[in-house]
């Protein structure tokens, strides 16, 4: 092989014999270099310009074509026009393979969908589906985002519908939106038309999935509405040292004169934002001896604050020591399930249950002060308005964590105790009576749709007076005992196996058991697709954003979407197939756009 590729005459990294004109200075016709290929040079290119969100008047650029010419001089370099045709060329066959993509590994879709008004002021929607592909790895795709008319519940549901059918999806599982009170109206109207394409679940009673971070950040906005005297104390600190550099060094001075090892820097909050609160009283409380010592440092410090509201004091830093680590069971709830990298329907109970404890503890322990007791006892009936009552649930939640193999279904029952006390109310039991029937009328409903039948191997075994069929009487033995184990479903035994270790990956652990447990893997793979929160969707609109700056005000409206649609496929196509995923360049742009994303979800970046 060795000696063919080297005489062959059709290599074209074929290298050239010495005393040619080729060179090794750059030029095109070293023998390092492949054979040139405009239509590849060109595409590359139209890609570089969706992903770096380059403006289509970069490439007539003088530096830009002096760098392109250096490098190829034989590529002729595009118009601004050019690319911009490209670009729509490029989306349109991305979008037919993606058709033909979702048709082969995608059963059933969940979507997240959200609303946005651009600097022009002008209304867009997003529409985000989210599926486990037939090798069990995660899917997130932005399909759709177009301009809308308004931001109605029956426009987002015209707006959903065109687009599922413009994607040949009409096997939808869940629609997950913020709690806006029109998004109600449009969930009911587009569960209507999944009940007429025959295509729901559990009769479309649990498609309207709520966005969770949404509503964390209601439960905590309640909670901080009367913020102490000592916060703001403490933001007026933060504010001072923030308002000029020559105060930002001197209070880095005090820093490392007290040789405070943290290196995070302070940060001054948005009010509206909650957890930007959180984040500037955690960095400030790891400062605390620094705001100490500018005191003394500093006399404009002391007489510029000692006249206004104060300065901050040992009571105060008390106070912040007493809620953080209450206010951190949100903001890190908050941090995961807004992940899209992963699944997160496993985990959306666990939080609703460590939320739940966190402030029955705030609300019992002993050294609660009056502000603190106050805040979680709003943050307590805020969180009773959306899980006080067992019909708030989406049962959809339930069930997957009991499909989840580390919980099951003793834990779900214990979680619901911790929800509802058994000795006070009987909301518990309700629950659980939901939890059983639904999960078994689930199970009923997969398994009538894979022909009716579980396993060839599950044979039903009687008792047979004839000797010759059972000279053991091992099925008679088995019927007394009880250890009928051949009569019992997929679902009886997966219940009563043990429960797996809490390292597990549970994508892992499905596709492994996929052959144990047909049916409830069907079930458990569109289960763990659904996101419970809207990040997904609003991310978009930070690169919405970006596209639409003062020099891209007018794209039209399809370049818009097929900037923004194409730039998110993009992301999982930089390996061969869109099957290698590599999850840790995703984890790495979650974390990026996790930081971007808006007032909503109420995480901002440190930087």
């Amino acid at each position: 092989m060795r000696n063919h590729v080297l005489r062959c005459p059709n290599n074209p990294n074929k290298r050239q014999k010495v005393g040619s004109s080729s060179t090794i200075d750059g030029n095109i016709n070293s023998p390092s270099y492949g054979r040139f290929d405009q239509e590849l040079f060109q595409e590359e290119l139209v890609k570089m310009f969706v992903e770096v969100e380059l403006p289509f008047r970069f490439v007539e650029h003088v530096a830009f074509r002096r760098y392109s010419n250096a490098l190829q001089p034989r590529f002729k370099i595009p118009s601004r026009y050019t690319i911009s045709r490209n670009i729509v060329t490029l989306w349109n066959a991305k979008q037919i393979y993606l058709k033909d993509f979702l048709s082969q590994h995608c059963q059933r879709v969940c979507l997240t969908t959200d609303a946005w008004t651009s600097p022009q002021n002008q209304n867009y929607m997003c529409l985000t589906g989210h599926f486990i592909d037939n090798y069990w790895n995660l899917h997130k795709r932005i399909l759709n985002f177009r301009q809308v008319i308004s931001h109605t519940g029956e426009a987002m549901a015209k707006f959903v519908e065109s687009c599922l059918h413009e994607w040949g999806l009409s096997r939808v599982l869940t629609l997950t939106v913020d709690n806006a009170t029109s998004n109600d109206t449009g969930v009911q109207h587009l569960k209507k038309r999944l009940l007429s394409w025959n295509n729901s679940v559990l009769k479309g009673d649990y498609t309207h999935m709520r966005c969770c971070a949404h509503i964390l950040n209601l439960i905590v906005s309640s909670g901080l509405k009367e913020i102490d005297n000592s916060v703001l104390r403490i933001r007026a600190a933060v504010k001072y040292i923030r308002l000029s550099p020559s105060r930002f060094m001197k209070f880095k001075e005090c820093v490392e004169s007290q040789k405070i090892e943290y290196k995070g820097h302070i940060c001054l909050d948005v009010e509206t934002r909650w957890n930007s609160t959180y984040l500037m009283l955690d960095a400030a409380f790891k400062h605390k001896i620094a705001f100490d010592e500018l005191e003394f440092y500093d006399t404009k410090y002391s007489n510029e604050l000692g006249k206004g509201i104060g300065l901050p004091s040992y009571e105060d830093w008390e106070y912040v020591k007493s809620i953080l680590p209450f206010l951190s069971i949100f903001y890190e709830a908050t941090l995961r399930i807004s992940g899209n990298s992963y699944v997160t329907s496993n985990i959306y109970m666990l939080e609703v249950v460590g939320i739940w404890n966190g402030i029955n503890h705030l609300l019992k322990s002993n050294a609660t002060s009056s502000a603190t007791y106050k805040m979680a006892e709003k943050m307590r009936k805020k969180y009773e308005k959306y899980w006080g009552e067992p019909n708030k649930f989406n049962i959809l939640l339930l069930i997957v964590v009991v499909l989840d193999p580390r919980y099951k279904m003793s834990y779900m029952n214990w979680a619901i105790d911790q929800l509802f006390d058994p000795e006070k109310t009987n909301d518990g039991w309700v629950l659980k009576s939901r939890l059983d029937t639904s999960l078994k009328l689930l199970f009923d409903e997969y398994k009538s749709q894979n022909g009716g039948a579980e396993n060839d191997k599950q044979q039903t075994y009687v008792d047979v007076p004839n000797y010759k069929h059972d000279p053991y009487g091992r099925n008679k033995f088995l019927q007394t005992t009880g250890l009928t184990s051949l009569n019992k479903s997929e679902l009886q035994k997966y219940l009563e196996e043990e429960l797996g270790e809490t390292t597990l990956n549970i994508l892992d652990w499905w596709k492994m058991n996929s052959c144990r447990f047909p049916i409830l893997s069907n079930i458990t793979r569109e289960l763990l697709a659904m996101p419970v929160s809207t990040v997904a969707s609003e991310s978009a609109f930070s690169t919405g954003g970006r596209v639409f700056d003062p020099y891209r005000s007018s794209l039209s409206q399809q370049k818009v979407e097929a900037l923004i649609c194409t730039q998110d496929w993009l992301k999982d196509t930089h390996s061969p197939s869109l099957l290698d995923y590599d999850f840790e360049e995703l984890q790495y742009v979650d974390q990026e756009l996790v930081s971007e994303q808006d007032d909503d979800q109420n995480i901002i970046s440190l930087s």
